[in-house]
């Protein structure tokens, strides 16, 4: 009976990693928005994500969701920045911190920094992401994302 439960328990944990492995395709759809972001077209960045996905980010209102989330976020990002002073911004996804896959949705946290001019100023905020994602036929997509961090610092 003990090796049964030794058998089983084993069995377990060789399972539990593969219920959280990792996918390609997931941090290349991550790669593929910030590459989108960074050049300026926002419609490819649109296309990464779901019909009306959910959204959180540091400029007001706060959180977009539904069909025109994206679009809102950045009209909304847009007129923050200008206001502000801010030009430039360039985004960099870094390797996923934690990446759980599970079917055909997807849960990753990673670290993420927003580069930008602020006033003549080089300014970069160190953050992270966290994505919740669900896979199409056409491949991985963004269903909602949330940006977290402090605020940003000169660059020195």
């Amino acid at each position: 009976m003990k090796s049964l439960f030794g058998v089983t328990g084993a069995l377990l944990l060789m399972a539990a990693p593969m219920a959280h492995a990792s996918d390609a395709g997931v941090e290349a759809t991550l790669r593929q928005f910030a590459d989108a972001f960074n050049k300026g077209d926002m419609k490819a960045a649109k296309a990464l994500h779901v019909a009306a996905p959910g959204i959180t980010d540091e400029v007001a209102p706060y959180h977009w969701s539904g069909p025109k989330a994206f679009d809102d976020w950045g009209a909304d990002l847009g007129k923050a920045e200008a206001a502000e002073g801010k030009s430039g911004g360039q985004v960099t996804i870094g390797a996923p911190t934690r990446e759980n896959v599970s079917g055909a949705s997807a849960y990753v946290i990673a670290p993420a920094t927003y580069t930008y001019k602020q006033k003549g100023a080089t300014m970069r905020e160190t953050s992270q992401f966290t994505f919740a994602m669900t896979k199409e036929a056409s491949g991985w997509k963004i269903a909602s994302w949330t940006w977290t961090g402090p605020e940003a610092k000169p660059l020195r």
